[in-house]
């Protein structure tokens, strides 16, 4: 019997449907640890296009359009168990088996994005699921799509609820407004916040070099500096450790070292853009 989770999103995943054997990262001649199945469903019927197709004028009113849902099973086949084990381990299967699940289907969905040189591919988070599912089953029945058990993980609704209740609603007025600049250092943020999140200390300690020297630039000249005083001084006792990282980045990975240093500085920056972000809203009306 094979483990997997599945996970559906209400859009077409991007690799061609199909099965896509995975290995473990830097041991391309061992036996694979999973099985990835992509498969989209619901697809609009494809229409042959016209010669020159014209533009047609919108109802006033018009109907949603049918789109295509994406659907990734990962199949764990490194370690297949016997029907006993499987049905204990899907009895208590839980948000963090979900997440090892996604964890792998997101490293394909980067690799996909490198091979297609396409920067709008972006990976799937646990919010974006619209069902999400973890079973077992025979090798070929769960590559088809079926399974001899299975059941439905639901996000807690107190997770969804807390969610609402921080939804940074007063951030996004204010953004819109023109009240509130956004920084370039909150999108580099961001950006080796996903990297280190997915397993990808390298690029995550790169982007946040860059990240830290504009929070420091931009911190120093906000109009909220003077609050942020003791942030920025965090900020630049981290540029040390951090360019240290970066550039043993660029000759191979990351000691265990190096990684903390880049964990913790990502921490500080986030927190200090927190704080930012918080006096920024409180005094904008």
């Amino acid at each position: 019997m094979f483990r997997f989770v599945q996970v559906e999103v209400a859009w077409p995943l991007g690799p061609p449907d199909g099965r896509y054997l995975v290995r473990a990262e830097g041991d391309g001649a061992g036996p694979p640890s999973h099985v990835l199945v992509f498969a989209t469903l619901g697809a609009p019927e494809r229409r042959r296009l016209a010669a020159r197709r014209r533009a047609r004028d919108a109802e006033p009113e018009p109907a949603p359009v049918a789109v295509a849902t994406g659907r990734a099973t990962v199949i764990d086949v490194g370690r297949p168990t016997d029907e006993g084990q499987a049905r204990a381990w899907l009895s208590a299967a839980e948000e963090s088996d979900l997440a090892a699940g996604l964890a792998v289907l997101n490293r394909a969905l980067h690799a996909f994005r490198i091979a297609t040189a396409d920067p709008y591919l972006q990976p799937v988070g646990r919010g974006q699921a619209i069902a999400a599912r973890v079973g077992f089953g025979a090798g070929e029945e769960v590559a088809d799509g079926l399974w001899s058990a299975a059941r439905e993980l639901v996000l807690p609704e107190g997770r969804r609820r807390r969610t609402r209740l921080l939804a940074p609603q007063a951030r996004l007025a204010a953004l819109l407004g023109a009240r509130q600049s956004a920084l370039a250092c909150e999108e580099l943020a961001l950006r080796a916040r996903l990297d280190l999140d997915h397993a990808r200390p390298r690029e995550a300690a790169l982007q946040l070099l860059v990240a830290l020297d504009a929070a420091v630039a931009e911190l120093a000249t906000d109009p909220h500096a003077a609050e942020l005083g003791e942030r920025l001084g965090e900020l630049r006792a981290q540029r040390e450790p951090v360019a240290a990282a970066a550039q043993a980045a660029l000759s191979g990975p990351l000691s265990d070292a190096d990684a903390r240093a880049v964990a913790l500085a990502l921490d500080r920056v986030e927190a200090a853009l927190r704080a930012r972000g918080a006096a920024g809203t409180s005094g904008a009306g």
